[in-house]
């Protein structure tokens, strides 16, 4: 028996609260920080018995994915996992937050000082998320990477639409 979908508002309620607990605790005097964003979850959606989606913050914008009602695949903290979507393969770092547990993060932008208000980090977030499930944004389809060569798209190609090794 499946376990039940997960609830994504509630997954979203930990991520903030996490990440808000971060900013407060750690973050508070870091130069870096942009006073027009807020800690907000953003696109969660269930995929691949995980939860996906990005998470904006005044320090960065991350993809993330956490654990769902499927299989999760553990790795200790700073560890990467890969994980293909329909416009390639993005490496994720494994990371622990108390009070949330387990989860994979691939940095978008870091840090976010171009952004003058929140509603546009989270519409960047928003199609961030929306374009992992656009295969067009591949261009022609590349071949499989070798078992240890993995293809990687840099994180700018990736908000342009284009892909490559950014290594």
């Amino acid at each position: 028996m499946a376990e039940a979908p997960p609830d994504l508002a509630a997954v979203a309620a930990r991520l903030e609260s996490a990440f808000e607990a971060i900013r407060v605790e750690r973050m508070q005097d870091v130069p870096i920080l942009n006073a027009a964003l807020r800690v907000e979850a953003v696109g969660l959606r269930s995929w691949n018995g995980c939860v996906l989606g990005a998470l904006v913050t005044p320090w960065f914008i991350n993809l993330v994915v956490l654990p769902g009602e499927g299989p999760w695949r553990s790795v200790r903290q700073t560890e990467s996992v890969w994980y293909g979507f329909p416009s390639g393969r993005f490496q994720f770092i494994a990371g622990d937050e108390p009070g949330l547990g387990e989860y994979h993060a691939c940095s978008l932008l870091s840090p976010v000082l171009e952004f003058a208000d929140h509603e546009t980090a989270l519409e960047t977030a928003r199609v961030a998320v929306e374009s992992l499930f656009d295969p067009t944004l591949l261009g022609e389809s590349p071949p499989p990477p070798a078992e240890d060569e993995p293809e990687s798209v840099s994180r700018r190609n990736f908000l342009r639409g284009a892909s490559g090794s950014s290594q």
